[in-house]
């Protein structure tokens, strides 16, 4: 095909595309409320009105971003089935933000506004750090074997993205089940809908129908907790109210750096099941527009980060171009700044609109697997241990907190063993790629690389970019007094590790 062929940038299934992202990030804002609204009680205003639509104005400038790269890229290869990156709101910091950061600086004082300015000012702080990472980005994913990334992503996926959202669907599951059902007859079994229905609309509304139908015969579901929305105009308006929120917010970069570089890595993992799937984009320009759409969210008054998403070759798979990230960033971000977006909220129940997500997971975790060469594949499950770990972590903690237990008053073994649950979850993501990594190293006998590898586990671990004890993942010195002697020991065993692979090295030749 000519380089000059003009690339048309919508299809059919940019429709399933769009429905698939919308409701995606909208089950995202719909968990940010409720977590905030409903657990923590901050005013449905102040989030309705201020955190969703700043949150939600990220998405529309980084997706709308992303559409210029696809056409782009498609002019330059001359191609017409070039799919654009989808980006939206990030899953796992949206839990630590919305638990870790803006809910407690609410509790604080239960000042609304405070915790409005300091999770802007966090959010400012992490878009930052990820525009600096983005010129790193090109040389992480050279160096890195792209089994140890897709291995990541899979164990991301499955343990959080896919437990998180059966938990929604189980708690209601008939609406729940039977919007996931249509979601998997069509896009998994490629069963046709009557008239060429578009899947993920589809689902949707057929689960809404099912839940107020139950609801008519007496089904008693689950409480909404986002309060009532009404449409209006809440433009989010770029401001630098953020600035209040700064001498609280360095409080938290502990948090918010491991989550912003846990962003950058899916980035550059992100790009790489792109790349494997059909569609090479440069990892600096695809990192780039990440933080500046956080950035831009800071600006306008979010409170969660944004990040290109792991489903990239699911979107290719659905037959999408660059319509769907184009309509995705105008429905979402003019939704928002309109009211729609807080209506929808308001009455969706999670259960009908998470089941997109677990789509996605599924085709992250075969893609893993496809992609890697046969004898990689056990990397793949080495990689799944420290993100199981953070999942049981996050439930054990809720159960914990829930029944208001003192783990100071538990004895040694049992503060011991929660210590080292704690230390394998934390920084899940980059400790999942640096051991999938360092066991492909080892099955292709590069050791001098194996051991590099347990060099820089060790200095993480150090700093707590990766194990770190303590329960909101923070970073440290490793002078800091009072650090727990399991971080010295852990990262004792990675040196003595890396020296045995450094010896080795001398009498095993290197082989691919």
């Amino acid at each position: 095909m000519s380089s000059s062929a003009r690339y048309r940038w919508f299809s059919q299934g940019d429709i399933n595309g769009f429905f698939a992202l919308s409701i995606d990030n909208l089950a995202l804002l719909a968990g940010m409320s409720g977590i905030l609204i409903g657990i923590f009680g901050l005013p449905s205003d102040v989030v309705l009105k201020q955190m969703v639509p700043g949150t939600a104005f990220g998405v529309l400038v980084g997706d709308l971003l992303y559409t210029w790269l696809a056409v782009r890229l498609a002019r330059r290869e001359g191609r017409q089935d070039v799919c654009a990156m989808p980006l939206g709101i990030d899953t796992p910091s949206m839990f630590a933000l919305t638990f870790g950061v803006v809910g407690p600086a609410y509790l604080l004082e239960h000042d609304a506004h405070q915790a409005w300015v300091v999770g802007m000012a966090v959010i400012f702080i992490m878009g930052c750090a990820k525009l600096v990472a983005a010129f790193f980005g090109d040389a992480i994913r050279r160096s890195l074997p792209s089994t140890a990334l897709l291995g990541a992503l899979s164990a991301a996926a499955i343990a959080l993205i896919m437990f998180f959202s059966f938990t929604k669907i189980l708690a209601e599951p008939i609406g729940g089940l039977v919007a996931l059902g249509l979601v998997l007859l069509v896009l998994i079994g490629g069963v046709r809908l009557p008239w060429r229905m578009p899947a993920v609309v589809t689902s949707v509304l057929a689960g809404l129908a099912a839940y107020h139908l139950a609801t008519h015969l007496g089904y008693q579901p689950p409480a909404l907790q986002t309060g009532d929305a009404l449409p209006g105009l809440m433009l989010p308006l770029p401001s630098l109210a953020f600035i209040e929120g700064l001498s609280l917010a360095w409080h938290y970069i502990p948090l918010a750096i491991p989550a912003a570089i846990a962003t950058v890595i899916g980035g550059i993992d992100n790009t790489e099941s792109a790349a494997l799937a059909g569609d090479t984009y440069a990892t600096r320009s695809v990192l780039l527009v990440e933080g500046f759409a956080t950035l831009v969210a800071a600006l306008c008054g979010g409170v969660v980060q944004n990040t290109p998403y792991i489903g990239h070759p699911a979107y290719k798979e659905m037959g999408c171009r660059a319509g769907y990230t184009l309509a995705t960033g105008l429905f979402i971000g003019i939704g928002a700044a309109t009211g729609l977006i807080g209506v929808l909220i308001s009455v969706l129940p999670e259960s009908i609109v998470v089941p997109v997500l677990v789509f996605v997971g599924m085709e992250m975790s075969a893609q893993a697997v496809l992609m890697s060469q046969p004898r990689h594949v056990k990397a793949l499950g080495l990689g799944m241990v420290p993100a199981l770990a953070y999942l049981i972590n996050i439930e054990l903690s809720g159960l914990v907190s829930a029944a208001h237990i003192d783990v100071s008053t538990l004895d040694q073994h049992m503060r011991q063993s929660l210590q080292v649950l704690t230390m394998l979850g934390n920084g899940f993501i980059i400790t999942s790629m640096l051991w999938a990594t360092w066991l492909i190293w080892v099955i292709s006998h590069r050791l001098r690389n194996a051991a590099l590898i347990c060099g820089v586990a060790a200095a993480m671990t150090l700093t707590g970019l990766i194990h770190s004890p303590y329960a909101d993942g923070r970073i440290f010195y490793p002078w800091q007094p009072a650090l727990p002697p399991l971080v010295y020991s852990l990262a004792v065993g990675y040196l003595l590790l890396g020296g045995i692979c450094a010896l080795l090295s001398l009498t095993n030749p290197r082989r691919e």
